[in-house]
């Protein structure tokens, strides 16, 4: 199964709870960061038109584009994720030495740590708008904006799994003068949990905010 985006929610469920390497992890913390990016552009659609956040009409359309774009991205990672999941497990059966593993691992390590790695970063900009919208937004949804943040924080951290369980294979190919630049495992993980504490802290700042 391929194209998340255009699959009915009970597909995807069936798809997810099947015997296939695919969907996996990766995709469905993708797919939960999309549903809280969709629970927050709901706390929009009821904000935008209300006259008493007639000063904020400006800051909450822009907000709205920044959340569509943003749920667009993370169901798009879903895809990417499963692909580059499904390209690593194939080259991963062949021989060390196989002429092909050598030449295309790297690219798709890299790729399958990337798309996880997105995610965090997609999850915590919208993270950052969450905030922001909190004190503009209609109070009557803002259970929902709370629902909406901790999905999406939760996406964020679920990410971070699917990144450490591909750090030993980036530890063990070797990389070309020609192919992808290998960054250190520690730098990567120290990169993905300054990205993860600072979003869990804005998380209670919104659950405050919306209290």
């Amino acid at each position: 199964m391929q194209n998340y985006a255009r699959a009915q929610f009970g597909e995807f469920l069936d798809a997810i709870a099947s015997k296939t390497p695919m969907p996996g992890g990766g995709a469905v913390s993708s797919a939960a960061g999309a549903l809280g990016a969709a629970q927050a552009r709901m706390v929009i659609s009821y904000s935008i038109g209300k006259k008493s956040l007639a000063a904020h009409q400006d800051a909450l359309q822009e907000a709205a584009d920044r959340i569509d774009a943003a749920r667009r991205l993370l169901l798009d990672l879903a895809d990417e994720d499963a692909l580059a999941y499904g390209a690593m497990s194939e080259l991963m059966k062949l021989p060390k030495d196989d002429l092909r593993r050598v030449r295309e691992l790297p690219g798709a390590v890299v790729a399958a740590i990337g798309a996880p790695r997105a995610v965090i970063a997609c999850c915590a900009d919208l993270l950052r708008i969450y905030e922001q919208i909190a004190p503009i937004t209609n109070t009557h949804l803002h259970s929902d904006l709370i629902v909406a943040a901790v999905l999406t924080e939760a996406a964020g951290r679920a990410s971070r799994g699917n990144i450490v369980v591909n750090l030993p294979a980036l530890s063990e190919i070797e990389f070309g003068d020609d192919g992808p630049h290998r960054e250190k495992p520690v730098d990567i993980i120290a990169q993905v949990d300054h990205h993860l504490s600072e979003s869990l802290q804005r998380l209670g700042r919104i659950e405050d905010l919306c209290a």
